[in-house]
């Protein structure tokens, strides 16, 4: 696997006071990071204010050396073997940068691949192999720039994949796409580390995508680690439990220590927050109103409320489930 260990990552300039005075300036972009990619495993990175994502990318592709800590993948310190690591990453950017525009598609990936050290014969089997599997076949010969934005992407991928890397790291690889396009990247992503036993690590903006496709996720706060954990985890620490709204025509306020009860005896932990009236003249006539009940599971405890409600005589009129999302999350995270 990749561990970073204890790793901090200072910059430091010198500003010129004077012809003969100059003073450094320090500034800490991450500090004190423990991280780890397993083989087979996705790790999301997102960060808040000043995270240090980009640096961490940086560190772990080699391009910047820690000022403090290590890193090691497979058991490999990165200062002592750093072109032996560079052979086992690589690394996916979004947007349409990485890429020789006026080469072809076919030539980007030659060139990539000869940097590599692979062989001729390799090359050419893996080079279709690749344009293959990401749809650029019938573009091969053409020069990039003619290509669409999603096509440039999808050159990008086949590019990060050249070296058969054990560990790719994807920052913002879906920035801009087409949602067709970018659901068929988040596909290939997850059989890159199910399938093929890749360790990933991805950072986006679209939280939805690093909710649907990372096991773990780290959460940095300038530049130091303030969470790490299952995304449905930090969902539930962070943003709440989740809501079971159930609409009932027949309320009684009578029966709110009754469904207490009911609610204390199943195995969901759950507690009564309201029984809202609503608000509509057509369901008033029926009196009908919201129970709002707060739950780690609403789609489980709305199926244990309806045989509670045909019970006590009360219609049900409507059901929904209120979940929050990573994205909830990582707002109330920034708001402090």
């Amino acid at each position: 696997m990749i561990e970073m260990k204890d790793v901090t990552k200072i910059y430091r300039s010198k500003n010129r006071r004077s012809f003969l005075r100059s003073e450094t300036r320090e500034v800490t972009a991450v500090q004190n990071l423990t991280l780890s990619i397993a083989p087979g495993e996705i790790v999301g990175l997102l960060g808040l204010n000043g995270a240090g994502k980009t640096t961490t990318i940086r560190m772990l592709s080699t391009l910047l050396e820690p000022t403090f800590g290590s890193i090691e993948v497979d058991g490999a310190l990165m200062d002592k073997n750093r072109q032996e690591i560079q052979m086992k990453i690589n690394m996916i950017a979004g947007g349409e940068r990485m890429l020789y525009w006026r080469l072809t598609g076919r030539q980007n990936l030659i060139y990539f691949g000869k940097l590599y050290g692979l062989s001729a014969e390799r090359l050419e089997r893996d080079t279709e192999r690749l344009l293959a599997e990401v749809g650029l076949a019938e573009a091969a010969d053409r020069p990039v720039e003619q290509y669409s934005k999603g096509m440039k992407q999808r050159l990008q991928i086949a590019r990060g994949l050249i070296n058969d890397p054990a560990y790719l790291f994807l920052d913002e690889p879906t920035l801009g796409l087409d949602a067709p396009i970018a659901r068929h990247l988040r596909s290939m992503v997850s059989r890159l580390a199910r399938e093929a036993g890749k360790g990933i690590l991805l950072t986006s903006h679209y939280l939805q995508e690093v909710e649907e496709l990372c096991d773990r996720v780290y959460v940095l706060d300038n530049g130091r680690l303030l969470l790490c954990d299952k995304p449905e985890t930090i969902v539930s620490q962070v943003a709440g439990a989740q809501t079971a709204h159930l609409e009932v025509a027949g309320w009684n306020d009578m029966l709110r220590p009754e469904l207490a009860r009911h609610l204390n005896g199943l195995t969901i932990s759950s507690a009564l927050v309201d029984a809202e009236k609503v608000e509509s003249a057509e369901m008033d006539k029926a009196g009908t109103y919201r129970l709002s009940i707060k739950t780690p599971a609403a789609d489980k405890l709305i199926a244990e409320l309806l045989p509670w409600a045909l019970e006590h005589d009360l219609a049900v009129t409507g059901f929904a489930t209120e979940k929050p999302n990573l994205e909830d999350a990582i707002i109330k995270l920034s708001e402090g």
